[in-house]
Formats: C-alpha cells, structure tokens, sequence
C-alpha cells in the first residue's frame, strides 16, 4: 500500500495511490496516519478496503504533503554509509552515530526549502527514512524490529553546516530549521519494498547529479536500526527515521558550492518515488 497525504497546510488529509497510480481519498475512514492510526492496525485495516477505485479522487491541484501526520519524533543516523564516511575522511563507526531534528521540520515532498536567515553552507542529504508502525522499547533482535517497521520513504534531511558544526558543535540546531525534512510523495508499507538495503538513490541540484548512492553501503541496516535504538528510547508509532546519507553533499567537495535562493533540487530512491524542492530565502 503506497499512503499520502494532501491538502493545505494544517489541513491535510490522509489518501492513498491506488494500482493505477491515482490519489484516492481515505478520510472517511481514517482521521490522520498518526500515531493512533499505526497502533491500532491502520495499514491492516486500509488492506481490508474492498474497492479502492470506489474511494474519492484527489484533484490534481491539491498539494502532496508529508505522508505521515508530524511524527512525535524524528531521529537521524549520521555517518551510516561507508562510503560517505570515506568521502567526509573519517573513520567507519562501531555504532550508530544517533541526532534528533525537529518534528516541526517535516513537510511536503514538494514544498520550497527554506534558506535560513544568515545562511551560507545549507547542504542537501537524501537518506531512506522508516516510519515506525507499532511503538518499539527494548527489542530483543533486528529480526523483532522488522515488525514494527509501517513502511519506507524519501527524507530529506537538509542541513545548515555552518550551525551544525561551527556554532558550538550542537547539530540540532543546523538540523532543525523550517522545512528541513520534506518527507515522501508516499509511505510504501514494508511488504512494497522487497529489500530496503538494496536500493537506488540519487539526488540532483539544478539538474547536475549530486548524489548516485544504493543503500546497500549502509553501515548499519535498517532493522538493526531500530533495534539498536529501542535500546535507548521508545520509538513510538509514526515515529520517522532517516537512516544516513551516501556521498556529494556539498560538504563533502574539494570547493563546496550550498544552495541558494532559486536552486531546484530533485531526489529519488527506486520504489518510493520522487522529490522537488525549490529554495527560497526565509522571510
């Protein structure tokens, strides 16, 4: 099941793509994909809809936007790719390397990235992001945490280097400005993705490739992920993380060049989709 949302923001609805590749409409059956949604078995009972064709259209006007309801938190795995890790010169980690950004920074896959003010180094990452599907708290093994996986997305984390690195060694905030985290166009439930460790991704600014990666160089893979997190914090239904980088950032060149005002930048990972975001100065 591919899950989207759409509408205004503040407004959004919860939709899915049908077999044809249309956008349908769920709220008749389901407030939000949220939290309450995953924990009470929503994927299980959106699967028991008999006749999806028979569900409202989604006129093409209306906006994508983030497919899950803002997550209660969203956690981030540094350095999770080995030859990201050779690319920025540093060592291959023992375990994960773990951060937070703001829940605030999820938005639509097609909505602007927003320049900071004050800005110079805002750079680009695009990562396979996992939506947590049932609250998870001391895993016993990966092979456990596979089940608390809803489903896969694109999340881009978009960074300010600068504040992540330069202003007091706190990444959280060089993580966590406004639409820092367009996530989607949708959520492919876990049965949709036959091998989440062996998929294309790339990522493109002003139509030259940045990023040409495949997320079987992760250093540590998704289900362990999940549970080697469970071992410090509950991960809660609709929870999101966003599972490393492969190298291009524009941290990573021998002369880096960050976005500006009017770059367009395109991401896409095989079998979730793609992304487009136009940057614009913060108000």
């Amino acid at each position: 099941m591919k899950l989207i949302r759409f509408g205004n923001v503040g407004a959004e609805k919860p939709g899915i793509i049908d077999d044809n590749g249309v956008r349908r409409d769920v709220s008749a059956f389901f407030t939000d994909f949220d939290r309450h949604f995953f924990n009470l078995g929503g994927l299980h009972k959106l699967n028991e809809i008999e006749d999806l064709t028979a569900l409202p259209e989604v006129d093409a006007s209306e906006r994508w936007a983030a497919c899950i309801a803002r997550p209660g938190k969203v956690i981030c795995i540094g350095l999770n790719y080995s030859d990201h890790a050779e690319e920025a010169g540093m060592a291959i980690p023992t375990e994960p390397i773990v951060f937070q950004k703001g829940a605030n920074t999820v938005v639509g896959p097609f909505d602007p990235i927003i320049i900071p003010r004050k800005s110079t180094k805002t750079d680009w990452e695009v990562e396979l992001g996992i939506v947590i599907g049932k609250d998870a708290r001391y895993l016993d093994s990966p092979e456990e945490a596979k089940a608390h996986i809803a489903g896969y997305c694109i999340s881009h984390d978009v960074s300010e280097r600068e504040f992540q690195i330069e202003r007091g060694g706190q990444w959280t905030k060089g993580k966590s400005c406004d639409n820092f985290n367009p996530i989607g166009p949708f959520l492919a439930s876990a049965d949709e993705i036959a091998d989440p460790q062996n998929l294309k991704m790339s990522l493109s600014v002003n139509g030259v490739l940045r990023q040409n990666g495949n997320s079987n160089k992760m250093i540590f893979d998704c289900a362990y992920v999940v549970h080697y997190l469970s071992q410090f914090m509950t991960l809660e239904a609709g929870d999101l993380i966003s599972t490393g980088t492969p190298p291009g950032v524009a941290l990573g060149m021998k002369v880096p060049v960050y976005l500006k005002a009017g770059d367009v930048v395109e991401l896409e990972i095989e079998g979730l989709g793609k992304q487009r975001q136009v940057c614009e100065d913060a108000n």
